[in-house]
Parts: structure tokens; sequence; C-alpha cells
């Protein structure tokens, strides 16, 4: 099967037409396939189901969501079904009261969708799922957006999209959501664009409360840090944490193994003129599917890839270096050094995604080459300071981040819906 999804993936990568035909085969039979295991299942108002990543994560808003709810009597006779890809990874779960895990896209998994009143996701769903008229769809989505979205593409340079495509797949999508939520008055405006919310009379689905996955960043505790830094096996190092994290580049993928990255810096260089002070956490973008040997780099560099939550990943970071991925975003919620690192700038701009903000506002600075990058590195302690441009940046991106959002998006979108009804 593996053999077969490889050769169809690389006939897609080439052939615009199979690619068409070939999804709107899979589309139709899967939708099928869905009414079959559904017909008949009625909606329980009391029933949640969550998922992180396509069910690659225990993580983001769906997770603090459902830590609010699970932690708050008022929601005791809720059922919480979570679903993930690798369902035994997250058995652990079913301990919690009221907590059930399935595996995504089988049999039992869509049995949930048709029976959850409410859908909590983080990311797009297939095209053939569609909620009930009396199912709540929220989409959280995962990240205030640098990089423009779905209609809002100039350019597109991804191996197995259009941007005909793609735009019209974010349309499709739209028309399924109850509740879209953004952390600022800037993220609401992107979103309604980038999935043409205005045309299809949905501008006011937005509710913007904060992210609930940044709660965390304000609520951690010490005894946390700790135990993250123990279950890496860095307790005892007192070196200073780079936290390096790259998004993916739509432009490399292989066909049978998903999209690639290419390591485009000199670890080499880092450890012999940082190796003493600092060591470096390397976390791929979800989206990555090769592996990374870092075995020469031993006790430098660490990857840390399978971590799900990277808000644990946050907490113990000194720095961050980053390059156009909302990680950023997020991160500067901790006031903490970033630099970004973008080696492929004029490229990334003027022939992929694109960009939402002028870089000026990026509250750190922008490396191009190494040279660049190790300089920044070797000044950062000297230089940094939380100044008024970082201020702004997070008055303008960041200023509903207080902790208390999960609250504010239960209160909205499901203790009221539940008056409503």
């Amino acid at each position: 099967m593996k053999k077969i999804r490889a050769v169809a993936t690389r006939i897609a990568e080439k052939s615009v037409f199979f690619r068409n035909i070939l999804r709107k085969t899979l589309n139709i039979l899967r939708k099928i396939k869905y009414k079959l295991n559904t017909l008949g299942v009625k909606v329980d108002d009391n029933i949640i189901i969550f998922c992180s990543f396509n069910g690659k994560s225990y993580s983001c808003s769906p997770k603090a969501i459902y830590n609010f709810m699970l932690n708050n009597d008022e929601y005791a006779n809720f059922k919480f079904v979570w679903a993930f890809d690798k369902k035994d990874k997250y058995d652990f779960l079913k301990e919690n009261k009221n907590t059930l895990v399935v595996k995504i896209n089988s049999k039992e998994y869509q049995k949930y969708l048709a029976t959850a009143k409410y859908w909590i996701f983080n990311y797009k769903i297939p095209d053939y799922l569609y909620p009930k008229k009396n199912q709540v769809f929220m989409q959280c989505w995962h990240g205030t957006p640098l990089k423009r979205l779905g209609c809002d593409l100039i350019h597109f340079d991804n191996v197995l999209n259009t941007m005909k495509g793609m735009k019209k797949r974010y349309k499709i999508e739209a028309l399924k959501f109850t509740y879209f939520l953004s952390p600022s008055k800037f993220a609401s405006e992107k979103f309604i664009s980038a999935w043409n919310l205005k045309e299809i009379g949905k501008e006011n689905i937005i509710v913007e409360k904060g992210y609930p996955r940044n709660d965390f960043l304000f609520n951690y505790t010490e005894e946390d840090v700790k135990n993250i830094k123990k279950k890496l096996g860095i307790e005892q190092d007192t070196r200073k944490i780079i936290l390096y994290a790259p998004t993916y580049r739509s432009n490399q993928h292989e066909a049978g193994v998903g999209y690639t990255y290419k390591e485009e810096v000199d670890f080499e260089s880092l450890k012999e003129k940082f190796g003493d002070k600092y060591i470096i956490l390397f976390r791929a973008h979800y989206f990555i599917a090769n592996a990374f040997d870092f075995e020469k780099y031993k006790n430098f560099v660490y990857d840390v890839s399978k971590i799900d939550d990277i808000n644990e990943l946050y907490i113990i970071a000194d720095l961050l270096i980053t390059d156009y991925s909302s990680v950023f975003f997020d991160y500067a919620n901790l006031k903490r050094p970033m630099i970004f690192y973008m080696y492929d700038l004029e490229h990334y701009r003027d022939k992929s995604n694109g960009f939402y903000i002028d870089l000026s506002e990026l509250p750190g600075a922008i490396t191009e080459t190494q040279q660049e990058l190790e300089n920044e590195i070797q000044n950062i302690d000297k230089n940094f300071k939380y100044d008024e441009k970082y201020k702004r940046f997070n008055e303008k991106y960041n200023y509903l981040d207080d902790g208390h959002a999960a609250d504010r998006v239960v209160e909205e979108c499901i203790k009221f819906d539940r008056k409503e009804q």
C-alpha cells in the first residue's frame, strides 16, 4: 500500500489533472463510507471530540480547552473523546475522568464525529467531513499568521497543490465553521480574508478572546520547568538553551515520505563557537516526515521534534531561533530574546507564501547567513532588552493572552451555546 501511495503521489506531483481526479474520487468514496458508518447516529449534547494537528499530537488549544473543562465541575457530565493517529501512545488520557481515546479515521472515530455535539480542532479537516446542522464546529487554528493563507495567497510554490485548488479548499471548509478562534484584531482580519468569511456571511463567527494554547505560558511553574528538563535528560546541564524551530518548505516534498527539511544551519560551526555555553533543541515542523541524525552533535543538539506540546520547549528555552513559523508570536509572551534565520528570505517572500506583516515589526534581528546568525547569538546576552519595539509587538498581537483564554472561549462557545438550547 505504501508503494502504491508513493507512485500515486509522484504522478500527482507532475499532473494536476491526475491529482484532481484522484482527490475527487477519494473524496466521494470517503464521503459514502462516512455516511454508511454513521447512518442513524444521533447527536449527544454532552459529547465533545478533540483533535490536534490531524491526530499527530496532544497539544495546542484543543488540549487547553479540554484541561479547563476536565477540571471544572460544571462539565462533569461531559464525555471527552480524543482522536489520534497513534492511538496507543495516548492511552494515558483514559485515566482521566470521562475521557476516551480513538484512532483517527477509524470507524469508531467516525461514529463519535457523528455523535459529538462539539468538534474542537486546530487544523483543516478532510473535505468529505461536514458537521450536522445541530453540531458545533470550533476551529481553533494553530497560531497568529505571518505567512499568507488560503484566499490571501498571491503566489504559491506547493508541489502538491495549485493556488486555485488551495483557495477552493479553504472556501469549502469555511462553510463548516460555527466558531473560529482568534488571539487579536489583526489575526481576526486575516482569518476573515483567508477563509473569505465575509463573502459567505460568516465574519461574525470569529471569537476574539485570546489563544487557549498560550494559557500555559502564563500559568506554568518552576516545577514544570524541572520536569520537562528531566524528561529531556538535560536537568543537570547548566548551559543555556536555544530552541531552533524552523517551518517547512512547501516545495520540498518526497513521494512516499512527505514534506522534508534540508538542514541549512551549520551545527558544526555552532558547536565549535557556542558548545560550552549553549545546547540546541531542534524542533521540526509537524509536517516534516524525514528523520534527523544529530549523533555527531551529541550533547549539543537534541532532536525534540517528537515532543507533543511545544509550550514545554518554550518555557525552558532562553533563546528562540526561527524563520517564518508562527511560533515567535507565542514565544513573545515570555518576553525572551529571539533571532530570525531567514536564509531563503527572497524566495519565501516573492515566490512562496509571502507575508502579512512588515518584517521590520519582528521583535528580533533578521539574519540571512550563518555568519550573521552567529554574530547575533554572540551578542544576544549583552544586547537584549525587552524594549519599546518588543512591547509594541505584544500590545498589537498578544494583548489578549493572559492565562485565562480557555475560560473565555468555553464561556462563549460552549456554555453560551447550551443556554441557547
